[in-house]
């Protein structure tokens, strides 16, 4: 499934296993927090061969995957020495030497600890900051960056949560009707209870709702009035005006109570370094603050802490671990690279994508979900705040993942905007010449920015909130005396108003788009094949080993952990040179 499950992370961690085995490394994954089962007891258990790599499923694990499903479960997210126990003795049973974990989500945090006593090092690449936010993302109710977590307590009531004696029955019972009746009859199952459900509901309510006229309510009759009449119906197609650009479309669908827009947080330009100069991090006061604590110790007991982006290290930093503990390493992936090859092969690779002199419209993408902390929320409000003779030299793109209709009404109105749906790799590949401009206006401390490196890769200039890692990447226009075009602009994340400005200043010709040769030359990328070399590089650092003799199939070992996994294996050389 890669990133299909766990999004971006999991799509890193699977093709760095993948491209370990290609290499000659026996590689291992252990997933856990996803598989249960109604018969009783903690186990790990084969579930398939993916390109070399030895997956494997603990089942039944005492902690929940995703970590949402765990939020009242901090006790034993702390520790669960149990579960431990068992994959110490796993990779025992792999002979494992070493151990990569890239997330723990669905493991206890006394894990890491457990392996290295064992004799193990242990690299964890966080790709977010789960070690010092149960949440995950350090976002208050998945709305505003978490400036204070109030020694845990502003934790409590953060996310909805879920018992995990009901979790653990609820999946144990689909999860078991699948093995036993098949996935045609326990999809048929869960489809039946899953319309079952809200029916009874319906039934047991007084009064039927309809979309217009009358209903019975509890003090008689209520009227309601009609909705979704379109005011041009009588008109047919002769009120438009053929390609003036005369205005908006007449919104025909009304937006229900429950799609009405989310209330996200501002953030100043300096955010970054109000978070990192925060004294508050380190207050304990109840359990979340102890979960915090344990996490952050679960870092210091690993032999390096390898994140994506700088900005993590000092986060982690802040919450009190060891900076010597910490190594920013940058990601490559295969799809980074064939969309970077295919940017350098298009005819126009070193002309400029757009100017203002153009006869077609600049060309903006947003590629991502529909989940709060992507901020799609934030480019709606700036397409619907933007100057009517701006928006119109403007064509939207949206890739959204999710549940994406309530953003489509909104934005019905627009002829500049479509909606193209979900997406994956293919999609990526294909689709960076369908654009000269990216969009990312997410409101959260973004670490690993998968979707920025797809577009520098694709050679895109791009709109960046000023918030997390991503800022590492992006040069400005005039800050780089080689490159004066830049290969960006940051805006305040949240701040729609300022999104619209940095949209204006390219509209207006105030800043001028470089072509895709210039993108990539002021961008620091890194290859799939040299990814790969500094990860093998950093293993035979802690191994002990200069790398000068290959062992073969009986010598080295890594493990790879996530919710999702794990990984043991030998040198790694993508492509580059000989195996030796």
């Amino acid at each position: 499934m890669q990133g299909r499950e766990g999004s971006g992370y999991n799509l890193n961690c699977s093709e760095l296993a993948a491209g370990l085995a290609l290499s000659g490394h026996r590689v291992w994954y252990l997933r856990s927090g996803m598989e249960y089962s109604l018969f009783p007891g903690m186990r790990i258990r084969p579930s398939e061969r993916w390109r070399g790599v030895a997956c494997h499923d603990f089942i039944n694990s005492p902690n929940f995957s995703p970590a949402s499903t765990n939020f009242a479960n901090m006790k034993v997210e702390i520790a669960a020495p149990g579960q431990s126990r068992l994959v110490v003795r796993w990779l025992d049973a792999i002979g494992a030497e070493l151990v990569h974990i890239h997330s723990l989500e669905g493991y206890g945090l006394d894990l890491i600890g457990a392996i290295r006593r064992s004799g193990r090092p242990v690299i964890v690449t966080p790709h977010n900051y789960w070690y010092g936010c149960p949440q995950v993302d350090l976002l208050r109710h998945e709305q505003a960056v978490c400036m204070d977590y109030d020694g845990g307590r502003a934790c409590v009531g953060c996310l909805p949560t879920i018992r995990p004696a009901k979790a653990r029955l609820a999946r144990g019972l689909d999860q078991t009707a699948h093995r036993v009746f098949g996935p045609i009859a326990a999809g048929t199952i869960r489809l039946v209870y899953g319309h079952a459900k809200p029916a009874i509901k319906r039934l047991l309510r007084r009064g039927r709702p309809t979309t217009g006229g009358t209903i019975i309510g509890p003090d008689g009759v209520v009227e309601i009035p009609a909705v979704g009449v379109d005011a041009e119906l009588s008109a047919g197609f002769e009120a438009a005006g053929e390609g003036d650009g005369r205005g908006e479309v007449t919104m025909v669908f009304p937006v229900e109570p429950d799609e009405k827009p989310a209330t996200l947080g501002c953030s100043p330009i300096d955010q970054n370094e109000r978070f990192l100069a925060s004294d508050v991090h380190l207050t304990v006061l109840n359990e979340y603050g102890r979960r915090r604590s344990a996490g952050i110790a679960a870092l210091n007991e690993a032999s390096l802490v390898t994140p994506p982006s700088r900005f993590v290290i000092g986060a982690m930093t802040a919450m009190g671990m060891n900076p010597a503990r910490g190594r920013h390493v940058r990601l490559g992936q295969p799809h980074f690279d064939q969309i970077n090859r295919t940017a350098r092969r298009w005819r126009h690779y070193r002309s400029t994508p757009w100017t203002p002199q153009s006869d077609r419209p600049l060309r903006l993408a947003f590629w991502g979900t529909t989940r709060n902390n992507k901020g799609l929320e934030i480019l709606a409000r700036a397409i619907e705040s933007l100057e009517a003779d701006t928006r119109r030299r403007c064509h939207f793109l949206i890739h959204a993942a999710g549940w994406d209709w309530p953003f489509r009404k909104r934005l019905l109105r627009y002829p500049e905007v479509s909606f193209w749906g979900g997406y994956d790799p293919l999609h990526l590949i294909g689709g960076m010449r369908e654009f000269d401009v990216g969009v990312l206006p997410f409101v959260w401390f973004e670490n690993s920015p998968l979707v920025l490196l797809e577009f520098l890769h694709g050679g895109k200039f791009v709109i960046c909130s000023r918030l997390g890692g991503p800022p590492e990447w992006i040069v400005e226009p005039g800050q780089d005396e080689t490159h004066p075009l830049g290969n960006g602009l940051l805006f305040p994340g949240g701040e729609a108003p300022d999104l619209v400005e940095r949209i204006t200043r390219i509209v207006s010709g105030r800043v001028r788009l470089p072509s895709a040769a210039e993108v990539h030359a002021v961008s620091r990328l890194v290859s799939y094949p040299s990814h790969v070399r500094e990860v093998d590089s950093m293993y035979h650092e802690l191994l002990g080993d200069d790398g000068s003799g290959f062992r073969g199939r009986a010598g080295r070992a890594t493990d790879h952990l996530s919710e999702n996994g794990a990984v043991r294996q030998e040198p790694a050389h993508v492509n580059q040179e000989p195996p030796r």
